[in-house]
């Protein structure tokens, strides 16, 4: 196969894929020739930089594009239903960066709870901010409410609940028996805004409003210290801004935003953020998981 590589990949697994014989090609693509550079590839791997839209599946399908490999878990970037109308496979490897992505968020957890981040900053302009970041909480105790209890929300709960932390969590699917078995409990979305002392947000991209917008932000409880390592778009930014202010939200540790790189000065700079440039799953643990697991998706193409 004839494959192409836009946004990075494990060295090994490129190296792995040439041993059996394919091709492998590394190349960025602007948006304007994408379409016509994916014409002469069987396939296409793509991280979150490459956005392949429907304009770029038209002029793909005149060629041999048959397989789009997204090495992460979400595929918002893929218009996946019409890249399937058109009679080609999307992939992706969900569970390659789920310890990474889950980690990062237990990070800022950490960093919410006791300043990490600004009473760094502040170090390093020369300050000795010892009485004004010397109000930290403990995770011991506290209550964390997990939005969806996928392969990364069960990750931190293992994690919070070593820590010696409550876990409840929302999702739409129940695992059958997971309760007992990870020491956790199942609830309403409403009772998880209310109880929760931490907040982690672990969905897919949700269409139409953030989930974390104004209203449900009211439900919370005041003080809530809030975990987004899903998507940006999930949340509701002036609104999780104006929440910042008026201290309805303690602090917030935020990995994506709604634009990236991120414009919103005023809510990455806020000293109650801990905030890292969509790092989630760039480890180098994760990133051979990742290169491993395209290896086996192409193999069994």
């Amino acid at each position: 196969m004839k494959i192409l590589v836009t946004d990075g990949m494990d060295k090994t697994a490129m190296a792995t894929l040439r041993e059996q014989g394919h091709q492998v090609d590394e190349q960025f693509y602007e948006p304007d020739a994408l379409g016509e550079a994916l014409k002469a590839y069987d396939a296409v791997v793509v991280r979150s930089k490459t956005k392949v839209r429907a304009q770029h599946i038209d002029i793909a399908k005149e060629g041999s594009l048959k397989l789009i490999i997204r090495g992460g878990v979400g595929v918002d970037n893929i218009d996946v239903k019409y890249a399937e109308s058109c009679g080609m496979t999307v992939r992706n490897t969900p569970k390659a960066s789920s310890q990474s992505v889950a980690e990062l968020a237990m990070a800022h957890m950490f960093s919410c709870a006791r300043y990490i981040s600004v009473a760094g900053s502040t170090m390093r302009e020369d300050k000795w901010e010892k009485k004004a970041y010397g109000k930290g909480i403990e995770l011991s105790g506290k209550t964390l409410g997990i939005i969806g209890f996928g392969r990364i929300g069960q990750k931190l709960c293992a994690m919070a609940t070593a820590m010696g932390m409550e876990v409840i969590a929302f999702d739409i699917f129940h695992v059958p028996g997971i309760e007992e078995t990870m020491n956790m409990r199942y609830v309403e979305m409403d009772e998880l805004f209310a109880k929760a002392d931490f907040i982690s947000l672990h969905t897919p991209a949700i269409d139409g409003k953030p989930l974390i917008n104004e209203e449900n932000i009211a439900k919370m409880k005041d003080g809530v210290c809030f975990i987004n390592t899903s998507r940006g778009n999930n949340v509701d930014e002036a609104a999780l801004l104006a929440a910042l202010n008026s201290g309805k939200i303690r602090s917030a540790g935020l990995d994506v935003f709604a634009e990236e790189p991120s414009a919103n000065k005023e809510l990455y700079s806020h000293p109650a953020v801990s905030c890292t440039p969509h790092i989630g799953a760039a480890t180098v643990e994760a990133q051979k998981r990742i290169g491993a697991e395209i290896v086996e998706i192409i193999r069994d193409f």
